[in-house]
């Protein structure tokens, strides 16, 4: 099975851990020891041979959370569109394609499921899409109470509108772009534990 657009191996790792061949690839080197192609992941997802693909391909220019910046990067936008339909079409049998809410709902189709880490055991809320092809929705494995950053005196962080800032988008808002993305872009490990445990079965 193949891991497209991971350099951190969380996806991977639950897979090889349940004794499938399974590799990453990446432009950037994997994080973790384990099968991992430097390459691009349209050249290595056409290879014939793979069997199921989970691919994360990267939200810069599709993400809503930009909105505010699209009509400056319409070209951009475009070629992202471009990259996640040929790993759509990809010739394998069964493949999941992630991203955050994004404009593949409203440029090529709506996600098959959205899931959050608090459903896998992580009190963290992260809004993720998936779209399938011939799997199965995740079923949520450890429903837990969901979290958001609190102040110092223990009241909720909120914006203007008093939505409360969740976890994950405070915690990387303060550090640079390249590295915010790449933490942002990281798998829970207990959505890739139920990916491995039901897909991999599937």
């Amino acid at each position: 099975m193949l891991v497209a657009c991971e350099f951190s191996g969380v996806v991977r790792d639950a897979f090889a851990a349940r004794g499938h061949d399974a590799w990453s690839c990446d432009l950037l080197p994997s994080e973790s020891p384990g099968q991992h192609l430097c390459e691009d992941a349209i050249n290595v997802a056409w290879r014939s041979g793979w069997d199921l693909m989970i691919a994360h391909p990267p939200c810069t220019h599709l993400a809503v959370s930009g909105a505010r910046w699209f009509k400056d990067k319409r070209d951009a936008q475009h070629k992202a569109l471009e990259f996640v339909r040929a790993l759509m079409a990809a010739p394998i049998p069964r493949i999941a394609l992630e991203n955050p809410v994004s404009i593949i709902s409203t440029s090529i189709r709506k996600p098959d499921q959205i899931v959050q880490p608090w459903m896998f055991g992580h009190p963290e809320t992260k809004a993720t899409c998936l779209w399938l092809k011939a799997l199965p929705v995740l079923v949520p494995t450890n429903v837990v109470q969901p979290d958001y950053m609190r102040r110092k005196d223990g009241s909720y962080a909120t914006d203007k509108k008093g939505k409360r800032y969740s976890r994950i988008h405070w915690m990387s808002g303060r550090k640079g772009s390249a590295e915010r993305g790449r933490e942002r872009s990281r798998t829970y490990p207990g959505i890739a534990t139920a990916m491995a445990d039901q897909w991999g079965a599937a």
